[in-house]
């Protein structure tokens, strides 16, 4: 089977980028079938059109498609949905017209039932996970990358993007909350995260660094106030690091007792907690981007053999 898969989002240097290189090579690696990577299906050359995230939705695909749906934020928060407008209902209503929708947890899939009337048997719940470069690292590597990065001997760690401020991700709340242990914070960064106070920025790091500084910090703290999944603390988990995260139902479903989970209007107790952490860090979950490839494969069947939609569907609240 060819599949027509929109890969441009593998160079987003977030959540989804991840995503959408981790399963490509593992959808690859599958041997099922073929992936043509455009975002401009053509009928002729593919059975099923898969994009990976909602930038890619169509709606009007010639044949089809699949849609992840990663989280629907922008839909659950009013000041999102009037600041991205026009252009975010339409990408909705193409979503609302794949014929297959995945989505990361049973809690986002029930927020799209209700959100776009989209019923159950059309979305299909596939878990994320980390990517195999992310293991424990030497003690050596784990010495280079503090020097590299200039970091301390224990620090607290948050990954992600600082490009632009997000108050879902409330990072400068983070860096007020009283705390005896350094803050680093890795991903790509923009001007106003140079602001932060007493915080160590590393900018954005090779996959391999990111594992050594996971197995180097003290502990891993995710302040987030709404996730979809929550993909850091499972690639700390794997280096073998103990996390602290909000508890908000996603993060919850996805790290299923493996971390110590704070009220989210607490972000100190979020620090104490990490502050407190010990190691061994609880096990990783098993699944494996493998398993997620497997299991996308059986979706991309299952859309060849539907009807793709060409409507709106009634009913979803915008």
């Amino acid at each position: 089977m060819n599949v027509a898969f929109d890969s441009r989002a593998r160079k987003d240097s977030r959540g989804i980028g991840r995503y959408t290189r981790s399963l490509m090579d593992a959808l690859v690696a599958a041997g099922r079938g073929s992936l043509i990577e455009t975002h401009e299906p053509n009928g002729d050359h593919a059975a099923v059109y898969h994009s990976p995230w909602l930038e890619g939705a169509l709606l009007h695909s010639p044949v089809p498609m699949v849609v992840t749906l990663h989280d629907l934020i922008a839909l659950k928060h009013p000041g999102e949905r009037l600041r991205r407008g026009l252009r975010m209902r339409l990408r909705h209503l193409a979503a609302q017209r794949a014929v297959r929708v995945i989505v990361p947890t049973r809690v986002v899939a029930d927020e799209v039932m209700l959100a776009l009337a989209i019923p159950s048997e059309r979305i299909e719940v596939i878990p994320e996970a980390a990517a195999r470069v992310f293991h424990p690292r030497a003690a050596t590597e784990v010495a280079a990358v503090r020097t590299r990065y200039s970091l301390p001997d224990e620090y607290l760690l948050w990954v992600g993007g600082l490009k632009t401020p997000d108050r879902h991700k409330r990072i400068a709340e983070l860096t007020r909350c009283k705390r005896s242990l350094p803050l680093v914070l890795v991903g790509p960064s923009g001007p106003w995260a140079h602001e932060l106070p007493g915080v160590t920025l590393t900018g954005e790091v090779p996959d391999d660094d990111l594992a050594a500084i996971y197995t180097g910090a003290h502990a891993v703290v995710f302040p987030s106030g709404d996730e979809g999944f929550g993909l850091t603390p499972v690639e700390a988990l794997a280096c073998g690091t103990p996390v602290a995260a909000c508890d908000v139902p996603a993060v919850r479903e996805v790290l299923d007792g493996r971390a110590d989970l704070l009220p989210c209007n607490d972000l100190d107790a979020l620090v104490r907690s990490a502050e407190a952490a010990r190691r061994p860090a609880p096990e990783p979950h098993a699944w494996s981007w493998e398993d997620a490839a497997a299991l996308t494969w059986d979706v991309y069947e299952s859309a060849a053999r539907t009807p793709r939609r060409v409507g709106p569907i009634l009913g979803a609240r915008a």
